[in-house]
């Protein structure tokens, strides 16, 4: 019997170590002057000045990109699945006001396939220049035996910087707010075991590119409202979309009144509703039906945030208003 060796176990650190630097030009790609880069460094090095802050809050946030992987891998489609999970980090630490700093990503897999994996990273540094922040360090496992050997998947980690004064929760939003919808790219990343379950192999291959279609990154347009203007309340439309992500912004005695009809819903939403002769109350507690990101601001200067976004030739739509109830709910 020969020598065991980890190669011979399936893990092979001379192609795992060839993938890292081939991804070099990519990742350079997002760097910034804040960025410290020291070779071989165990951590990655970001220099925050507090500049214009005066009470700086760092802001974290983690997440991955569900069973859209798999809907990914099966079409051998890996150049968005990147951006994906930095805007899915990104939007997060949106909501409460902050700018993102820097990113992390972390890829399990069953065999380091370069050029699979360069695809993925190519779309996380993609993402991270359209989020306007870093791709300061990652990890790649090669895990034989965890994961079948065409198989990954991938976690993010965000960190930016609020104004402590300028966080936004949600707490001020009051009665007569009115909520702006951000139109997303498509279904984003939620949603997707059950958009797998109703649709057929030769459906999903003939709606791949707008089932693969990359979450929309929003922090530009909305962090260019905040220098602005006063904004009530965030949300990100994710997992539990319009029931429960509104739900989180919604302080008690308020009720969110959302109005079906006043944004357009995407078709690929009406061709998963009727292959799985889903209900509508299901469709809107699942996903994100068009708006991905929902801004709530004062009725006093919703007309100017308007106005701006228009000047900016950014899509949005007027799509609720929130009330008093005795109820903390949402009404669709």
């Amino acid at each position: 019997m020969k020598s065991a060796t980890y190669k011979s176990s399936g893990v092979d650190i001379v192609k795992a170590n060839a993938f890292v630097r081939a991804i070099q030009k990519d990742v350079a790609s997002t760097m910034n002057a804040a960025v410290l880069r020291r070779e071989g460094a165990f951590g990655g090095l970001y220099a925050f000045s507090k500049g214009r802050y005066k009470e700086p809050v760092l802001v974290s946030s983690t997440d991955g990109v569900g069973t859209k992987l798999l809907l990914a891998q099966s079409l051998g489609r890996h150049d968005t699945v990147g951006i994906d999970l930095v805007a899915m980090n990104v939007n997060d630490i949106l909501c409460v006001g902050a700018r993102p700093l820097f990113f992390l990503d972390y890829i399990a897999c069953g065999k380091v396939k370069p050029a699979v994996l360069k695809a993925v990273v190519k779309g996380i540094a993609a993402g991270c220049r359209q989020a306007g922040c870093s791709l300061v360090g990652g990890e790649t496992a090669e895990m034989p035996g965890m994961y079948k050997e065409d198989e990954y998947d991938l976690a993010g980690f965000a960190v930016g910087v609020v104004e402590k004064a300028g966080i936004i929760d949600g707490s001020g939003i009051k009665a007569g707010d009115v909520v702006i919808g951000l139109p997303s790219s498509g279904l984003h990343s939620n949603g997707y075991s059950l958009a797998r379950k109703v649709l057929s192999r030769a459906q999903q291959k003939a709606w791949a590119k707008e089932l693969l279609k990359p979450t929309r990154i929003y922090t530009r347009e909305v962090l260019a409202v905040l220098e602005q203007f006063a904004v009530s309340g965030i949300a990100h439309i994710t997992g539990g979309a319009f029931y429960e992500k509104l739900t989180r912004i919604l302080p008690r005695g308020k009720c969110f009144q959302i109005n079906k009809g006043s944004w357009p819903v995407p078709n690929i939403f009406h061709i998963i509703q009727k292959q799985g002769k889903i209900k509508a109350s299901e469709m809107y507690r699942t996903f994100n039906m068009g708006i991905g990101l929902a801004v709530v601001v004062r009725p006093a200067v919703a007309k100017a945030v308007g106005a701006h976004l228009r000047r900016k030739k950014i899509k949005h739509y007027v799509i609720g208003n929130v009330i008093n109830d005795t109820k903390r709910k949402i009404v669709i």
